[in-house]
């Protein structure tokens, strides 16, 4: 059965101007990649190496009726902020999207108590880390248009219950080139406000994952994720999120992790198929027997933009997870319609 180090709590993941890869079981004390030495070939000035930084946060909550995703990405060249609300019940959508030229706001470097926020003409959005009081606060506000009714959200995150740690990791592209990854899966309760309709959200039916990136991306981007979270047939809190990106040495260090009932089992590389396209099933396997799901998509989003100096391409579908999940302890847990989401991303910029 696949295993890993996990290594207790670091301050940062560099160490004399050299970025230290592995997993840890807890968020750093501060990340900050312009302290690598010399991350390419020749000599940069500090700007330049920090416009090939790409950061972001995002969180996915979910119950019985309602799955919410949003994302705050400082691509350095342009910001892109974007919502996706999806009615189970009712099957109505909302999507909100922008993006803005050049860089304005940065991502956190620290977890600990710090906050991001964006505000324009009818929309807001902050995200308040808080991890010093186990507490991850988001605050979503989009006023209502022609096309689309409006929609407030007040979340916070129960890491103090959620039993199960963080999967941190730091993970090579090149010998000083790297990816950082914070994850965390927990309780969510909150309330939401959707064309006019109050919904509250209980933590004991409410999961969410939270994920803080920053890393060194090559020009050409180019990643799959997939994660489904909710509850087993046992009744039990589960979750898990998997990536295929440009990383080396996938097989000792990655991003792909299964939280179950408190307990956290890093898993395997995996390869992410699509034999009939994005909209139809993926198939996720691994060659340790841990992972072998199938992901059905029920619904689709779609965006990109294609300008002189760069080019983006989203592809998001949402749907169910079936299949089975292999933990630490070796028990074989049945995915039955666990809902979730596949995540194609490619950017060049």
């Amino acid at each position: 059965m696949y295993t890993r180090e996990i290594k207790g709590h670091q301050g940062a993941p560099i160490e004399k101007g050299v970025p230290v890869q592995g997993t840890w079981d807890s968020a750093f004390t501060e990340v900050d990649l312009l302290d690598i030495h010399r991350p390419y070939r020749f000599p940069l000035p500090r700007w330049a190496r920090d416009i090939r930084i790409k950061e972001w946060e995002s969180f996915a909550v979910q119950d019985d009726r309602f799955y919410l995703e949003a994302i705050l990405a400082n691509i350095k060249y342009y910001r892109i902020a974007q919502v996706l609300l999806y009615d189970k019940e009712t099957k109505e959508k909302l999507r909100f999207q922008k993006m803005i030229p050049f860089s304005g706001w940065r991502i956190p470097r620290v977890l600990a108590n710090s906050a991001i926020e964006s505000r324009s003409y009818g929309f807001f959005f902050r995200i308040h880390d808080w991890l010093d009081a186990d507490t991850i606060k988001v605050d979503l506000d989009i006023e209502a248009t022609r096309r689309r009714p409006s929609f407030t959200a007040h979340l916070t995150y129960d890491l103090s219950k959620s039993k199960a740690g963080p999967l941190v990791v730091n993970l090579g592209f090149s010998e000083r080139r790297c990816l950082y990854a914070y994850k965390a899966l927990a309780p969510v309760r909150g309330d939401m406000v959707f064309g006019g309709k109050h919904s509250s959200l209980n933590p004991a039916k409410t999961s969410g994952i939270f994920s803080d990136f920053k890393g060194f991306y090559p020009y050409r981007m180019q990643s799959v994720w997939c994660s489904g979270f909710g509850f087993d047939g046992k009744g039990r809190r589960i979750g898990f999120s998997m990536a295929e990106n440009q990383t080396r040495e996938t097989h000792k260090n990655n991003e792909n992790a299964l939280w179950i009932d408190g307990e956290l089992t890093p898993l395997p590389p995996v390869r992410i198929t699509m034999p009939g396209g994005v909209k139809s099933d993926w198939i996720i396997q691994d060659v340790e027997g841990m992972v072998d799901l199938v992901f059905t998509p029920q619904e689709f989003v779609r965006s990109g933009f294609n300008l002189i100096l760069t080019r983006a391409e989203f592809e998001i579908p949402l749907g169910c997870y079936n299949g089975t999940l292999v933990n630490a302890k070796g028990e074989q847990i049945q995915v039955r319609n666990l809902w979730g989401t596949g995540e194609k991303l490619y950017l060049r910029v």
